[in-house]
């Protein structure tokens, strides 16, 4: 695509640029047509009777005639054909008769719209010298304004069109720049989107379905071992483990309509889905209690219920799996601007890296699983253990004022 192309684009490329562009066209049409009619009677008035009368007549109505031809013509190449015989033909009318020199102007517009810059400028310095010429002819004398205006009016067009022409490109351009730009921005955010909702939905996961078949492993396996030595007790692993599954349906069936934890679905509030879960989480060899200090002065936010809900399931995952404890607590406080969920055990305990996501730095789901919740409600997390003392985490979510 050459330059007249592109800027042909840059003026007729948008509704709005495509108006004023019909308005200037029109206008130098207008201008044009007015021109030759001015210059044909001046003509007549001043030469009635001269042989060249007939001519100067038919080649005004010629160049009418190529002139008007000009905008029905769409392709750049038809055009190029088009301005070629208007130019002579204007060229002769002007050699034959002066009078017609000042219609260069509509052609300076005629000739800058369909050629680029570069070819343009002679074209225009060529229009530019015959008028002077004819109005030297005209005047009789080398007078200082017909040879000064006539390059000024040139020079002054010229500069202003394609002053025009270069700012309306620039100026789509960066109006395509922009909204290149919104898609990108667009299409960023929906892949930042689609990876967000990625995470959560792994978090959802882990903490309810991975969280029950790991429950139900450990019983089942528990079971196995116990069959044939006691078997009474092996069948209460497999209720428990019945148990267990049917909850984790449950959350599924909650997981896949709309999230909430099926605790809270029941509609018995924070504190009651935290027994629930401690009295699940409650076996021979791990006892779990509920602890709440406090009340909140207004319902909590669901996102605030479910993401504590959460944390505590995460939370008493790591110290079925990994703690060794014999004892768990979940102290649930509600203070003014807060409300924080504290889960202690009496396990074996870990030391805690700096960057720790894990009881081992980088293991398991849980503990990275918690701090993203709690980022995205602005909370925040802190743990403390050393081996052979327990483990003590505490998650506090701001609350809004009320």
């Amino acid at each position: 695509m050459n330059r007249a192309d592109r800027a042909d684009q840059a003026e007729e490329g948008r509704p709005g640029d495509r108006d004023e562009t019909r308005i200037l066209a029109l206008v130098m049409h207008a201008a044009f047509f007015v021109l030759l009619a001015a210059s044909l009677a001046r003509y007549l008035a001043r030469h009635t009777g001269d042989p060249r009368t007939p001519w100067i007549i038919a080649l005004s109505a010629l160049l009418a005639v190529l002139y008007v031809l000009g905008p029905a013509l769409g392709a750049r190449l038809t055009r190029l054909a088009w301005l070629g015989p208007t130019v002579a033909a204007w060229a002769v009318l002007v050699l034959l008769a002066p009078s017609f020199a000042w219609c260069a102007v509509p052609l300076f517009y005629a000739g800058l719209r369909t050629l680029a810059t570069g070819a343009a400028i002679p074209l225009v310095v060529l229009l530019t010298a015959l008028t002077v010429v004819a109005q030297l002819r005209l005047a009789g004398w080398p007078d200082p304004n017909v040879l000064l205006a006539p390059p000024a009016v040139a020079a002054v067009a010229t500069t202003v069109f394609v002053v025009m022409r270069r700012q309306s490109a620039r100026r789509d351009a960066l109006i395509d720049d922009l909204v290149r730009t919104r898609r990108e921005l667009a299409a960023t955010e929906r892949r930042e989107g689609t990876l967000a909702e990625r995470e959560r939905l792994a978090r959802e996961i882990h903490d309810t379905l991975a969280q029950g078949l790991s429950s139900q492993r450990m019983l089942l396996q528990a079971a196995d071992r116990l069959w044939d030595t006691t078997p009474g007790t092996a069948r209460d692993h497999v209720r428990t483990a019945a148990t267990i599954a049917e909850r984790s349906l449950a959350e599924a069936r909650r997981f896949v309509h709309d999230l909430t934890p099926a605790d809270l679905a029941e509609g018995g509030g924070l504190e009651q889905a935290l027994r629930a879960l401690a009295d699940r989480e409650t076996t021979p060899a791990l006892t779990v209690r509920v602890h709440t200090e406090g009340t909140p002065s207004a319902p909590l936010p669901a996102p605030v219920e479910s993401a504590l809900l959460r944390i505590a399931q995460g939370a008493l995952a790591n110290v079925r799996e990994h703690a060794g404890a014999s004892t768990a607590a979940l102290t649930l406080t509600c203070l003014d601007d807060q409300i924080v969920l504290d889960v202690t055990d009496d396990g074996h305990g870990f030391d805690v890296p700096a960057d720790a996501t894990g009881p081992t730095g980088d293991r398991g789901h849980g503990l990275p699983a918690i701090r993203a919740r709690l980022r995205q409600l602005g909370g925040t997390l802190t743990i403390e253990s050393s081996p052979g003392e327990g483990t003590a985490l505490s998650a506090s979510i701001p609350l809004e004022p009320r």
